[in-house]
């Protein structure tokens, strides 16, 4: 597809198939490493979710080798990454002074922590303790104080509000932490330029990859789960057509 480049692979080594200062914005959603830890608390998630992340297989390293994996994932994104780019990685808000700490040791300049509140949260445990809304996201520039930031001279807070991904962005397939594309649309409108490139090297079902292009960025994704990927690829293709329609 024109304008859009697809990996079904881990991204540390697809990552090593870019040019060096490539890519404009990276927006990604990687593991949170909270398996294991999920699976230790009173939670009856798996019973209300089908496809809960915790039982996926992708989310259950110890914390050591998490890590290292998140290690390699910030060395490889520095150097595909132009200067002056930026980087919005969503994260739980129990591991984001350890990707602070990691993404600094490359030479990205934290910005800001901000919140994705989901307006319709699943209800579980609502008779326990408070249901869990809410997801961070970390906002990096790379060699720069500054970076692109389209807000049209309007105050923007950090953070942003909407439902879970409705099930018409669910189609083609499930993902137990797929993002909205109104929310990844936001990203790529204010933290990149039309004809800019959009990666995303955890692509998972391809909302970045769909919200790129929509808003006539180019795209290049990277997926693992071939399941995944997949769905992604027939999400992307879709908008693909749509846009060569218009």
């Amino acid at each position: 597809m024109a304008d859009v480049i697809l990996y079904n692979d881990d991204c540390i080594h697809a990552m090593k198939n870019l040019a060096d200062s490539s890519v404009d914005l990276i927006l990604t959603d990687p593991p949170y490493n909270l398996s294991n830890f999920m699976k230790e608390r009173d939670t009856n998630l798996k019973q209300l979710r089908e496809n809960f992340f915790g039982a996926a297989g992708w989310d259950d390293l110890n914390f050591e080798d998490w890590e290292k994996s998140m290690d390699a994932f910030f060395e490889g994104s520095v150097r595909v990454l132009k200067d002056g780019g930026s980087m919005i990685v969503f994260m739980s808000i129990l591991k984001v002074e350890t990707i602070v700490r990691i993404a600094e040791k490359y030479g990205l300049y934290y910005k800001t922590t901000g919140i994705w509140h989901k307006l319709n949260p699943m209800p579980r445990n609502m008779n326990l303790h408070f249901v869990n809304s809410t997801e961070a996201w970390l906002y990096f520039t790379y060699k720069a104080r500054t970076g692109t930031f389209n807000n049209d001279g309007k105050v923007l807070h950090d953070f942003i509000e909407s439902g879970i991904a409705a099930n018409g962005e669910r189609r083609f397939g499930t993902h137990p932490t797929q993002k909205p594309e109104r929310v990844m649309e936001f990203f790529v409108q204010v933290l990149s330029n039309k004809g800019e490139v959009v990666l995303d090297p955890f692509m998972g079902s391809g909302s970045t990859g769909v919200a790129a292009l929509r808003c006539k960025r180019k795209f290049i994704g990277i997926e693992i789960d071939e399941s995944y990927f997949k769905v992604a690829s027939a999400r992307i293709q879709e908008v693909k057509n749509e846009t060569n329609s218009d």
